[in-house]
This record gives structure tokens, sequence and C-alpha cells, in this order.
């Protein structure tokens, strides 16, 4: 007796079972909950970008990651580490304009950092690979602790948690001087754009 030939398989049942095994393969990407994290940030794939608005014209510069680590349960609650910041690399690209910024705004040779300290993780919204999170602690600016908030997107690849985040800093809350001047009026906040990777650790 003659065996029937086996019918192919329908292709959304293959389509179907692909997808089930890629959702599974995503979801190694990003932390199960109630495992402690370490991230460790990487200053060389890490850029902090800074936009300063005046009456004449935008101010463009950047600033660099000195290091940064961070422990928290991708869950959310309880966070702690530092990100710290090179005050004294900063610049915008015009040399007279950014010693005016290192000696009468910054002062970086008297407050050569800026750290964040991290206090809590809130995560908003998540994924099998992503999420929606708020980091809140202390922002250190100008040698004055000052409650903050950053705002981030997180995406896991692999050991590997890429960090964009976009946030706005009153610096003048800080004690820091308004550089505005007779016509020139200038934001008394600066608007900052994080790209960011790092290494996950305590998987």
């Amino acid at each position: 007796m003659k065996r029937k030939a086996r019918a192919p398989t329908p292709w959304w049942r293959a389509a179907g079972a692909w997808l089930a095994a890629a959702l599974v393969a995503l979801a190694a990407g990003w932390p199960a909950a109630a495992e402690e994290q370490i991230l460790a940030l990487d200053p060389a794939a890490t850029k902090i970008a800074f936009t300063l608005g005046a009456t004449l014209h935008t101010v463009d510069g950047s600033v660099r990651l000195s290091r940064g680590e961070v422990r928290f349960d991708p869950a959310g609650g309880a966070a702690s580490g530092e990100i710290v910041l090179d005050a004294r690399s900063a610049q915008t690209g015009n040399a007279s304009r950014d010693a005016n910024m290192h000696r009468d705004v910054l002062e970086s040779e008297r407050f050569p950092t800026i750290v964040f300290r991290a206090g809590e993780l809130e995560v908003l919204s998540r994924d099998e690979t992503s999420a929606q999170v708020r980091l809140r602690g202390t922002l250190e600016l100008h040698g004055q602790s000052l409650p903050f908030e950053l705002p981030a997107t997180l995406a896991a690849h692999g050991d590997r948690l890429g960090i964009a985040a976009t946030f706005r800093v009153p610096y003048v809350d800080w004690g820091m001087r308004d550089p505005s001047r007779f016509l020139v009026r200038v934001d008394r906040f600066v608007d900052i754009a994080v790209s960011a990777e790092g290494r996950l650790e305590g998987r």
C-alpha cells in the first residue's frame, strides 16, 4: 500500500512558527524583572550634545562622558550609581566663545565635573527588547545638587544597551550666570540630547 505524500506546510503556519521563535529570541534580549543589572556606559560610544538658544543665533556644542555606572532592577524601583561628565571638555567650536563659557558660566576649573546620581528607576512601558523609563536622582552642576529626572528610551542588543534621551536643564537654577548681554538674549535653559551605549552585567 502506497503511503500518501505529506502535504506541504501552509505558509501561514510556517510564518507563525517563525514569528513565535523570533519573539522567544527577542525576549531573551531584555533583562528579566527582579534581576539587578549593572549598566557600564562606554564613553567612546556616547555622544552628548547641547543646544542653547539666543536672539541672534543658536549655539550647538558637546561635552564628553568621563564614566558612568548605574545599578538597577529592570522592573523599576531603587537605583544607584553615577554618570560623570567632564565639564572642561564642553566646546561649541568657537575658541573665544568657549573661553568665555568656561571662565564666566561653567567655571569649569573650579567645578570640573557634572554628576548625575541615580536614586530610582520608573519603567513607563516596555516590550521584549526596549523600554521607556524615567531615572530620578540628583544633578550636581556648578557645585550644587538639585533633584533631577532623566527620561530615556532603552534598547537591548545582547549584552549591550543603547540609550537615547532628550531633556532640558534650567542651568540658572544651579546658580550659573545668565550670559545674556544688552541686545543679545540667551535662553535660561539648555537642551541636551544623549546617544549612548553600555554593557549590561549581572545577567
